[in-house]
């Protein structure tokens, strides 16, 4: 028998850190989570790390900042970041009346409407926002445990370690989320999966801001070469099943200006991408996809603070031959 390999100090050292948080950070006061997590949003801000560097340049292109005013956008970005961590790691904690109170939904009527008629729906999101807090709440009113429409069925990457990959499924899961594990690359059942789900009516939300596969679409985001994942369009040809884009942004609680203030996950529910009749089969995907991206361009170009674009997303070099200085 092969002898099984031993995780590095670095995996080891990251099933650890998520160990910790999913054991720890549901049992602390709310306001000390979010000091905490505010803390640690500066204090990698200030490092100015890969991530941090990155970033800045995605929110170069989204806004036109630079210098200071990339700054301060950067530290805002980050704070969103920290922000959607600190929700995740509680939002199976939350009550019904807490997860309502803190999630609005805008837009949502022709998806709600194919939901009801048994077509499923799939939507095309991007890493914006609190996306797993919209997931969470799709899934108490819409799923099976609101409405009784089909369940929530959502994507996750087979991650390494697979310590790490097991604690977001579980976690997705208590969200009141059917989890489809995928491998990177595009291998493996996982389309077959939600084919089958759609079809049975469910609601298939997507992140396909960034292509895992190596087989995306080209496309144009903020003025730059991206590639998109091709999935969330494919899906909807495959099983006949509505696509509509969806973006996600927060609106910080009324009357509160501080660092452990409460926000509101506000997700707007865009007009379906149809198929145009025109086009044969094997266009219609990049062409949908594209539709849709142009709609997430549209949402981080609103709200460039809240996507969480820490790793790379442009596929080209940035004009002049570089990222922010």
């Amino acid at each position: 028998m092969a002898e099984t390999p031993r995780s590095s100090w670095g995996e080891r050292a990251a099933v650890a850190g998520y160990r910790a948080a999913f054991a720890v950070v549901p049992r602390l006061p709310e306001v000390v989570a979010r000091l905490a997590f505010a803390a640690g949003a500066d204090l990698a801000w200030a490092r100015r790390g890969a991530g941090v560097r990155q970033l800045e340049e995605h929110l170069g292109a989204a806004t036109g900042d630079t210098g200071r005013a990339l700054r301060a956008r950067s530290r805002a970005g980050m704070a969103s970041y920290a922000r959607y961590w600190c929700d995740a790691f509680r939002l199976h904690t939350w009550t019904a009346e807490q997860l309502d109170r803190r999630t609005r939904v805008e837009g949502a009527r022709p998806l709600v409407e194919a939901l009801a008629a048994g077509r499923g729906a799939v939507a095309f999101l991007g890493h914006s926002g609190s996306w797993d807090q919209v997931g969470a709440w799709a899934a108490a009113h819409w799923g099976e445990r609101g409405a009784g429409h089909g369940p929530v069925i959502t994507a996750v990457e087979r991650l390494e370690p697979r310590e790490v990959f097991e604690a977001f499924l579980a976690f997705r899961t208590r969200l009141g989320l059917q989890a489809v594990p995928v491998e990177v690359g595009g291998s493996g059942g996982g389309f077959p999966a939600l084919v089958r789900g759609l079809r049975a009516g469910a609601f298939v939300p997507l992140l396909a801001d960034r292509d895992l596969t190596g087989s995306g679409v080209d496309v144009q985001l903020l003025g730059r070469a991206s590639r998109a994942a091709a999935g969330p369009a494919a899906l909807a040809l495959t099983a006949r099943a509505p696509l509509f884009p969806v973006t996600v942004h927060y609106e910080p609680a009324a009357g509160r200006r501080r660092p452990w203030r409460t926000w509101t996950a506000v997700a707007v529910v865009h007009p379906e991408v149809r198929p145009d009749p025109a086009l044969g089969r094997r266009e219609q995907v990049p062409a949908m996809t594209r539709a849709c991206v142009e709609v997430l361009d549209a949402g981080v170009r609103a709200h460039p603070e809240d996507w969480h674009a820490l790793q790379r997303v442009f596929t080209g070099a940035a004009p002049g031959g570089g990222g922010p200085s």
